[in-house]
């Protein structure tokens, strides 16, 4: 397996919840900005499932050496790379905020996922799993930097799923709502709308296996943002949302 993001609460849990289910990896690599995080987390499943992985750093907001990943080579990818921002007023209107949340949750990201796309469509094989948001499905004024750059990638991650149907790949769209992560610690959260990692990662293992196109996190997500993508234009610019 090769994780994108592997600080990621999210695909802790998602490898956890793999391993505890029988899958079989001979090598799970680990990408990461930071190592020493990482490497602990690596500890771990080598300790509790005798699971051989790799550490390798891949900071976004630095130039990347592809050739390092020559020999990285699985028939999963899971991608959990994701960078919330600053959402207060000024940090909407920041650039080094705004440049930063579209870097690393899209114009950074794609280039680092077309790379292994392609060696998948080479093997014809293989899945891809990428976390997007609900924020992606419509703008809001509480995050519409973030939700942009999500809306980006779910549409790339739709492209990808069509570019790669007759390749014998499938690509898997997470839509996650309000999650319990480090990323979102002090945020006036609903915690019946809000997964736990564990939770999120029983519901994406749960849609890998089955096939699915796309998949809400946690499931009433999908209920909810249907009705938000169908609110009329001259009411919604209105609301508080």
């Amino acid at each position: 397996m090769i994780v994108l993001g592997s600080t990621s609460e999210v695909a802790q849990a998602f490898v956890e919840k793999a391993l505890e289910e029988g899958e079989k990896y001979e090598k799970i690599y680990l990408f990461t900005s930071s190592k020493e995080t990482t490497e602990r987390f690596a500890r771990h499943i080598d300790v509790k499932f005798f699971q051989q992985s790799e550490v390798i750093e891949l900071d976004l907001m630095k130039e990347i050496d592809y050739n390092t990943f020559d020999t990285v080579s699985s028939n999963v990818l899971f991608c959990a790379t994701g960078y919330l921002g600053e959402g207060t007023e000024e940090g909407l209107y920041d650039h080094k905020n705004t440049e930063k949340i579209i870097d690393i949750n899209y114009s950074k990201l794609v280039p680092v996922m077309n790379y292994f796309a392609l060696k998948f469509e080479s093997r014809r094989s293989g899945t891809i799993i990428g976390l997007s948001s609900v924020a992606g499905d419509r703008g809001r004024q509480s995050n519409f930097i973030y939700g942009s750059a999500k809306a980006a990638f779910t549409a790339y991650l739709s492209g990808l799923r069509n570019y790669l149907f007759d390749k014998k790949v499938h690509v898997l769209t997470v839509k996650p709502g309000f999650m319990a992560t480090k990323m979102t610690e002090g945020l006036p959260l609903n915690p019946k709308l809000t997964a736990t990692p564990k939770q999120a990662a029983a519901c994406i293992y749960k849609a890998y296996k089955n096939g699915k196109n796309v998949a809400y996190v946690l499931p009433v997500w999908g209920i909810i943002m249907m009705v938000i993508r169908n609110i009329p234009e001259f009411i919604f610019k209105k609301l508080k949302l």
